[in-house]
């Protein structure tokens, strides 16, 4: 999953906009170069989704080829004009963002076309607070537009993003297709191939897949020497190494004009860790691993700051993939970048020495960001931020990022700055946490990969630095100063509804859970989420009041992910009072079959899952059904069905723990108990469950452009 930045500091008055108008960008803002687009919405199940894909279209009406269809297939343009960032969960939803930067767009593109699917055609009328909205370079939102007689649609064309006399303009659109994907890409001269049952890939790719092969490159390239055979060059990436090997391929003699040659690539080469790791030549298991990134002889926070800073800027700059992943969702253009650590900066009296600052270049223009650093659960000072964000706004930079343990919530801002509002040159305020930047590295290294083997060691190096022991960057790791005397709170009984310390807990609480999302999507490579079942229209802070209000009655503290592929919801329960936490995940009974065939291949699932996992089957109306452990229903799976008329509907499966009590430390620390609890359920329960069919469409190469 993309970093999720904290809400822009200095929001200027957002521009609605109704179906089929239209306004100049720059008229609105005078950033409008670059923009980024989020398209959101909400579902009173939490499970709702869409895709979003961007269409570069020329004066004809159409893509000029294949290569201007941009999706999760195909997320970055070459040329750095379109980036697909991947969704981010919101309070009441999920909100997918886009990064166009208009400067970088070839001159015979006239549009942008900004749509989204939904997958197997399900329709946008079951989603709710549909709504697209465009920020502008400093990161202010400048328009917005919903979309509020969705029905059964399964695709949208949200905008566009057009040419007229030289200057840039939105036009809100709002035109549904209900042909899905397909419909709305062939309309602009894209062939779509909706692989909605999930089949698995046939052919080389398969066996290459079943010999443990990571991927297969295919190319037709020109004859050498005038050698009137041409080749098939097969790229193998194995064990994270790349092969190449050519295989002569006779043409046609009697061809006097043969077709010109096209390159087809049919899977991306790409280097990733290897599946297995190869066996150490080290005489005893007390040898060290020499790394490139040392962490053992840190000793002081200063250390620990100056260190994690200048490792993850290096690597930032030296990986492109790695760097563009972190600095797109800040507003930041495609282009060279070059990072500085300790520099001086002039500040009154007092010069000021940020810890980091990233300048990128593209097309003559600068991009700058100050970056303040924390770790080892240091919070971040208000007063440094502030005078950062004075230093950028005099000196003409574009941003602040703030880096640290701590995870940025919508609505309860990490620190407060005041923005003059007398000065014309705005600077964007961005929150990256240290998970995050985990994340982010183990989705390329152990999932898709970067482009050259150097750059995945590289990788590979930071990850191993940025989860040693030592080194302070272990993500959100502290319940506040509010923790101890609110759970004391809990056990005598003496809390009540609007104590502040509560709605402290709350949010300490929220952070740890969006934690624990990114670690998992970050292990899996997989999108996981929080999900957020509020009253439509309802702001943050209000909700973690109401939240807190009911935790100082019942103690518990609550939440839900949802992990793509997964057949339902898992929920967290935090029960302070009787010192229990509890993980489940409700499975729904399949559509045909017989109750006790679903029961026994749900056993033949939980093989080798916990004795202790509690099972209880769900009935239609609420009824309470049968329930038990794994352990006796193994012997008696016939224990589950249900004794009247009652319909069953599905399974719930919980796991419980008892709950640490201290502040996150230590081994028995609530945070760990937390992550402990989470991993075991995933591992030994959800991971074993059947998974849903793959859900992603592939984007077909037009025949033409076949061989």
């Amino acid at each position: 999953m993309p970093v999720r930045p904290s809400r822009p500091v200095g929001g200027s008055r957002v521009h609605e906009m109704a179906k089929g108008s239209n306004v100049s960008l720059s008229a609105l803002s005078e950033h409008a170069d670059s923009v980024m687009v989020s398209l959101s919405w909400s579902s009173p199940s939490g499970e709702g989704d869409a895709d979003v894909s961007v269409l570069l279209i020329d004066a004809g009406g159409k893509v000029r080829s294949n290569s201007d269809f941009y999706f999760y297939n195909n997320p970055t343009a070459p040329d750095g004009s379109v980036h697909l960032l991947g969704s981010t969960p919101t309070e009441n939803g999920t909100e997918d963002r886009i990064r166009l930067d208009l400067t970088a767009l070839p001159d015979d593109v006239n549009r942008a076309v900004i749509a989204a699917s939904r997958h197997r055609r399900a329709h946008f009328g079951e989603l709710e607070n549909i709504r697209l909205t465009l920020k502008d370079g400093s990161g202010d939102d400048v328009l917005g537009f919903s979309i509020t007689d969705a029905t059964v649609e399964s695709a949208f064309v949200f905008g566009e993003i057009y040419r007229r006399n030289d200057e840039w303009k939105f036009r809100a659109v709002g035109q549904g297709y209900g042909t899905g994907l397909a419909g709305l890409a062939t309309d602009y001269g894209i062939e779509v191939d909706e692989d909605d049952d999930g089949d698995d890939e046939t052919g080389s790719a398969t066996e290459a897949q079943e010999h443990g092969v990571r991927g297969i490159e295919e190319s037709i390239a020109e004859p050498v020497g005038g050698d009137p055979s041409g080749t098939i060059e097969v790229v193998v990436v194995a064990e994270g190494v790349a092969a190449s090997v050519s295989v002569p391929v006779p043409r046609e003699a009697e061809s006097p004009n043969p077709a010109p040659v096209r390159r087809v690539r049919t899977a991306k080469k790409k280097v990733t860790l290897p599946r297995t790791t190869k066996p150490s030549l080290a005489e005893n298991d007390s040898w060290r691993t020499a790394r490139l990134f040392p962490a053992s002889s840190l000793k002081s926070d200063r250390e620990r700051e100056v260190r994690a800073t200048s490792i993850l800027l290096s690597v930032m700059a030296q990986v492109p993939e790695f760097g563009r992943r972190l600095t797109a969702a800040f507003g930041a253009p495609a282009g060279r970048m070059e990072t500085f650590t300790e520099v001086s900066l002039p500040h009154g009296e007092n010069p000021k020495r940020p810890d980091g600052i990233l300048r990128i270049e593209r097309a003559g223009k600068l991009w700058t960001a100050l970056v303040e650093t924390k770790t080892n659960g240091n919070p971040l000072k208000p007063e440094q931020v502030q005078d950062y964000m004075d230093i950028a706004s005099r000196r003409g930079y574009e941003a602040v990022i703030t880096l640290s343990n701590d995870v940025a919530l919508e609505g309860s801002p990490l620190v407060d700055v005041k923005v003059d509002g007398r000065r014309k040159h705005k600077v964007a305020l961005w929150h990256l946490s240290w998970a995050e930047v985990t994340q982010q590295a183990q989705m390329l290294l152990r999932h898709e990969g970067v482009r050259q083997e150097s750059h995945a060691w590289l990788l590979q190096e930071l990850l191993h630095y940025l989860q040693h022991e030592n080194s302070g960057c272990h993500g959100f790791q502290n319940m506040g100063p509010a923790w101890v005397p609110v759970r004391n709170g809990i056990d005598e009984e003496t809390l009540s509804p609007g104590d502040s310390r509560t709605v402290q807990v709350v949010e300490s609480w929220e952070r740890l859970v969006r934690q624990v999302c990114l670690r998992i999507g970050g292990e899996l490579g997989t999108k996981v989420m929080p999900v957020q079942r509020a009253k439509r229209g309802t702001d943050p802070q209000s909700r973690r009041i109401e939240v807190a209000d009911r935790f100082c009655v019942d103690g518990k503290l609550e939440a839900e992910i949802r992990i793509d592929g997964v057949p339902g919801i898992v929920a967290i329960s935090a029960d302070l009072r009787m010192g229990r936490l509890r993980t489940s995940i409700e499975v729904p009974a399949p559509d045909q079959g017989y109750p006790l065939s679903w029961v026994k291949r749900l056993m033949k699932q939980l093989h080798e899952a916990p004795a202790d996992l509690h099972v209880q089957t769900l009935l239609e109306g609420d009824a309470a059904g049968p329930r038990g452990t794994l352990e006796k229903l193994r012997m008696e799976p016939g224990d589950l069905l249900a004794k009247g008329p009652e319909r069953i509907i599905g399974f719930r499966l919980s796991l419980s723990k008892s709950v640490g009590n201290t502040r996150g430390n230590s081994e028995n620390g609530f945070i760990r108990s937390v992550d402990a609890a989470v991993d075991r359920f995933h591992t030994t329960v959800v991971a074993r469950l059947e998974q849903r069919t793959s859900r992603r469409p592939k984007a077909a190469i037009a025949p033409e452009a076949v061989m």
